[in-house]
């Protein structure tokens, strides 16, 4: 009888430690998988950043940069480039060059986005899509390429805004896509009157819009 009793408490203490055991088991498991699901939360949240900054560019794609390089033109070692930048239907123009002698000089747009002649005739006359006499910029009959004059300070330093919303840049209406089309630069002044380019002279750097 004794053996008996014996036997029993053998057997009900192997039940409870396999009964142990097996909690622990299921504990360390349990462990595991919140361990697993932390990781694919941080992997979630990884995503939707990365998702965050591609709606960022996204929204970033509705303005469009485009800069040019200017040549020298005529011999006159004018170096420098203009950027034009289109945001909420309106470009902007920012001329940045060297060289230049102290004072007033013209810059136009011109119909032909070709600049390798020396002289830079190859860039044709002022764009022109209306078919308007030459004049100021906003004020009465001008051309669309009649942007006006810059001032160059006494280091040779030239540098222009401009802004308008009567330009694009690659756009479906030609008579405001500047794109394909070059910038000149001239020795003179434009004096606003003198037809059809305002009596500005050479032509010392030009650039295509491209």
């Amino acid at each position: 009888m004794k053996k008996l009793n014996l036997a029993i408490m053998i057997m009900a203490l192997i039940f409870t430690v396999s009964c142990k055991e097996k909690e622990n088991d299921t504990m360390v498991d349990d462990m595991e998988m919140e361990e697993v699901d932390g990781s694919d939360m941080d992997m979630d949240g990884d995503s939707m950043n990365s998702d965050d900054m591609d709606s960022m560019n996204s929204n970033s794609g509705d303005k469009m940069s485009i800069v040019v390089p200017m040549g020298s033109k005529s011999e006159s070692g004018v170096t420098g480039s203009i950027r034009f930048v289109e945001e909420n239907g309106t470009v902007t123009m920012t001329a940045n060059l060297k060289g230049l002698s102290e004072g007033t000089h013209a810059i136009h747009i011109h119909e032909n986005g070709n600049c390798d002649s020396r002289d830079g005739s190859s860039a044709g006359g002022h764009w022109n899509p209306t078919s308007d006499e030459h004049g100021d910029w906003g004020d009465g009959s001008y051309h669309m390429g009649d942007i006006g004059n810059l001032e160059t300070d006494s280091e040779g330093i030239t540098i222009k805004e401009f802004s308008t919303d009567q330009w694009c840049l690659d756009c479906d209406d030609d008579s405001k896509n500047i794109v394909g089309k070059s910038v000149i630069v001239h020795a003179k002044a434009d004096d606003f009157t003198s037809q059809p380019s305002g009596a500005a002279g050479a032509r010392v750097a030009c650039g295509v819009i491209e």
